[in-house]
């Protein structure tokens, strides 16, 4: 297959052909930005046509662990992909989405799939599905065709045991074509895509419960009384034994720390561990029935759980140009929180590192910084053993989502550590919404796009700070400062124009001044923690 791939495209590994498939996939985006549902296609049984089309119906001998949930699904399946990997057995894990290149979301035995077999396996997919697809079985969208990708990827590659992320809810999601998934997992439920599912959590928890399956045995976590209730009924009608997972006890873990950070992170391990076990005892391999996390954990769920990674979950970055001549001067902490729920696990996770790397420094200067504003730490140079540390949000959404509710989970959480943003900068993403692109592949520096929603999360903002009511457009955005046709500045915020901008504009904050340490929380989409990532690593 990859003889096949170099003969149609010559060298797999180059820019061009991976960029040809970049522009294939690009092309099956149906949507204009991803706030647009009328993309979410309930037809199912269509997935079933493309298995038919591609021959993939050994999937339903798969030995799959499948993942649904509206926090920690990636978290919960790196966990549950590093414990098995460590137990002997090879992996293969698909989630969703990609930071930097789209070959992220396919991991075989703990590593991003290889250029070479990405092209051989999706170009062999791709030619299958344009030949067959017509008029009653258009070509699949986007993340179908991403997820018949991994079946075709872990079918071929005989992996041992297949771990899916549900991309979107559950019930119609695209990874729902596995019929007989060795365990299932619901990861803690919370409000969000609730354009699409409804604004309750009983709805929200039945299209996260369509992943159940008669007879297979289930796990999710402590959840609210109205999402377990939705939970039990379901599994009830299908004869399911549903199991609540513990959060892990970290006494077990020898002294060492779990390889995602956060507090959150202990009940995503939890449940990876339980779907882990029981995926052992269903396959064979396990000879105790009960598992016993409470005392001891094998040595291998040890190793797993420890060395388990994930991109732009509780990540910590230092900016590696500052870092040249201002070590630890500017500092970003990413974290792709997108709901309430999760904004305020973001927050207490921020919080404590900040304070973990400032340490007492952090403590004695706290009520200094606060004092001051940025624009005042930065025109008055300080002495360079007394650097203070500021913090500094830079954010961005999807209009589908309520601001208010995002930066009020926010700043109530961190007040409640004693933290306190000094500015808000608000950028659009780099990443086009119509486009999938690689590392190979970064936007233009100077890429700009229509500001008007970031505007909208100044204004919120604003307000929030300021303890205003009414009308957010009555804020006045005046253009000043750094660049003032592509910067709007108030007392508390600044909207860029692009994303480069902003960083640009932190950088040159940080490299003016020698008193002061930026410490970035960068949250609200996954997409802008990948395109910082991109920025800041390159």
């Amino acid at each position: 297959m990859e003889e096949e791939a170099e003969t149609r495209y010559g060298n797999p590994s180059s820019v061009s052909a991976y960029d040809e498939a970049m522009d294939a996939l690009s092309s099956l985006i149906t949507k204009k930005n991803r706030a647009d549902k009328s993309a979410v296609d309930n037809r199912l049984e269509l997935m079933f046509d493309y298995v038919k089309i591609l021959d993939l119906e050994s999937i339903s001998q798969m030995k799959i662990v499948h993942v649904a949930g509206t926090k920690g699904k990636g978290s919960t399946c790196v966990f549950t992909e590093a414990i098995l990997r460590n137990c002997g057995f090879r992996t293969g894990l698909f989630t969703s989405p990609h930071l930097i290149d789209v070959r992220e979301r396919f991991r075989l035995d703990g590593e991003d799939i290889c250029k070479e077999k990405f092209l051989a396996y999706f170009w062999w997919c791709w030619d299958r599905l344009k030949e067959k697809c017509c008029d009653d079985i258009p070509m699949p969208t986007l993340f179908r065709f991403l997820a018949l990708l991994a079946f075709k990827i872990f079918a071929a590659e005989q992996v041992d045991v297949a771990i899916l992320e549900v991309g979107l809810g559950g019930k119609i999601d695209a990874t729902n074509v596995v019929q007989a998934p060795i365990v299932c997992g619901i990861t803690p439920l919370g409000y969000d895509h609730t354009e699409i599912f409804g604004n309750t959590l009983e709805a929200i928890g039945r299209e996260k419960a369509g992943i159940f399956k008669k007879g297979v045995p289930a796990f999710t976590v402590s959840q609210p009384d109205e999402a377990m209730q939705v939970l039990k009924e379901q599994a009830s009608q299908l004869d399911v034994c549903l199991q609540v997972a513990n959060k892990l006890d970290g006494n077990l873990l020898n002294g060492l720390h779990l390889g995602l950070a956060g507090e959150h992170q202990y009940v995503n391990a939890g449940l990876a561990i339980m779907l882990s076990s029981m995926w052992l005892q269903r396959t064979g391999n396990l000879e105790v029935k009960s598992f016993d996390q409470t005392s001891s954990l094998p040595e291998q769920f040890i190793k797993g759980l420890t060395t388990a990674s994930l991109q732009g979950r509780s990540q910590i970055i230092p900016d590696r140009l500052c870092d040249i001549q201002s070590p630890g001067d500017l500092v970003f902490y990413l974290d792709g929180a997108h709901s309430p729920e999760s904004m305020e696990v973001c927050a207490n996770w921020f919080s404590l590192a900040i304070k973990e790397d400032d340490g007492q420094r952090c403590s004695s200067n706290l009520e200094l910084d606060n004092s001051r504003s940025l624009h005042e730490l930065v025109q008055s140079p300080g002495d360079n053993s007394r650097k203070q540390t500021t913090q500094v949000l830079l954010f961005n959404c999807m209009s589908v989502r309520d601001p208010q509710l995002l930066f009020s989970r926010l700043l109530d959480t961190c007040s409640g550590h004693g933290i306190n943003f000094k500015k808000a900068l608000f950028v659009p993403n780099m990443s086009l919404y119509t486009k999938v692109g690689s590392s190979s592949s970064l936007p233009p520096t100077d890429f700009q796009v229509d500001q008007s929603w970031q505007l909208t999360l100044q204004r919120v903002w604003e307000n929030i700070i300021c303890g205003e009511t009414g009308n957010p457009e009555n804020i006045d955005l005046e253009g000043k400062d750094y660049n003032a046709t592509s910067v709007r500045s108030c007392k508390n915020s600044m909207t860029f124009s692009s994303l480069p901008l902003a960083i640009k504009w932190l950088r040159d904050t940080v490299k003016q001044n020698n008193s002061i340490r930026l410490q970035v929380l960068v949250t609200g989409s996954l997409h802008l923690v990948g395109d910082v990532i991109k920025l800041v690593k390159k």
